[in-house]
């Protein structure tokens, strides 16, 4: 089996991510901040593709992998790739969860909880939609979904 090509690392400054991101895209993937609850675009999007990384483009959720938890933010059971996500503790407003960021361009995403569907994997990871693009199937992404 062929090894998947190493993803450079992407590195920019905060004045580059806000020249190339929306305020609440910068807020949220720079800052780590959270979207209000059932306000995202993507929440209710219901079809077939690839889920992005908006500061990178790395391929980070399928759509078959997204459910309705009734959270307010879309949810996912997996990464379409385990390397596309690194996970750490985040200790913020007082509460112990744990963080999901972008492997490749460090993006904070949101965060996975152990609370999802057991039939799946057990994990729920709760993604702001400003930290993702959704690219249709079609549009030249791998089938990973």
């Amino acid at each position: 089996m062929a090894s998947r090509p190493k993803r450079t690392p992407v590195r920019r400054s905060a004045r580059e991510w806000k020249r190339r991101l929306t305020p609440e895209q910068f807020a949220v993937t720079r800052r780590g901040a959270t979207e209000p609850p059932f306000t995202g675009r993507l929440l209710r999007n219901h079809d077939r593709g690839l889920y992005r990384c908006v500061c990178c483009e790395a391929p980070l959720f399928g759509s078959s992998d997204k459910y309705d938890s009734g959270c307010g933010w879309p949810s996912f059971t997996r990464p379409a790739e385990a390397e596309a996500i690194r996970t750490s503790e985040d200790r913020s407003f007082g509460m112990i969860r744990t963080e999901a960021k972008c492997a490749r361009c460090e993006a904070h995403l949101g965060h996975v909880f152990p609370d999802g569907p057991v039939e799946a994997t057990g994990d729920r990871w709760c993604i702001n939609s400003a930290a993702l693009d959704f690219r249709p199937d079609g549009e030249g992404d791998d089938d990973v979904h």
